[in-house]
């Protein structure tokens, strides 16, 4: 398997696909091209999140920061922490590797 194969060519909506999972961890593959997180609210998450960006090109929002995240750049984020995607790359797919463990 690879993580870069079998990618969608044109898709209205993100794309969430499980590669592994337990009770107290999922591993997922996150494919955007222009999404965002919804305009009002934040991700309040019960687990922690680890998250990478495989390829492309994103943004992401917390309370007191942004964090630019390109190729090879990731970020754990604690359980709770309020956060959103704020920008993906619209011309290029942006594929994240997301680790939520307890």
């Amino acid at each position: 398997m690879n993580i870069l194969s079998d990618l969608p060519n044109n898709f209205k909506d993100e794309v969430f696909e499980v590669i592994a999972s337990s009770d107290s961890l999922t591993i997922e593959r996150i494919v955007s091209k222009g999404h965002t997180s919804p305009a009002s609210g934040w991700y309040e998450q019960e687990k922690h999140e680890w998250v990478m960006v495989v390829k492309g090109h994103a943004i992401l929002t917390f309370e007191d920061r942004e964090l630019e995240l390109k190729p090879g750049d990731y970020v754990n984020i604690p359980a709770m922490q309020k956060h959103k995607v704020s920008w993906t790359d619209p011309e290029q797919e942006t594929v994240w590797l997301a680790v939520h463990y307890a």
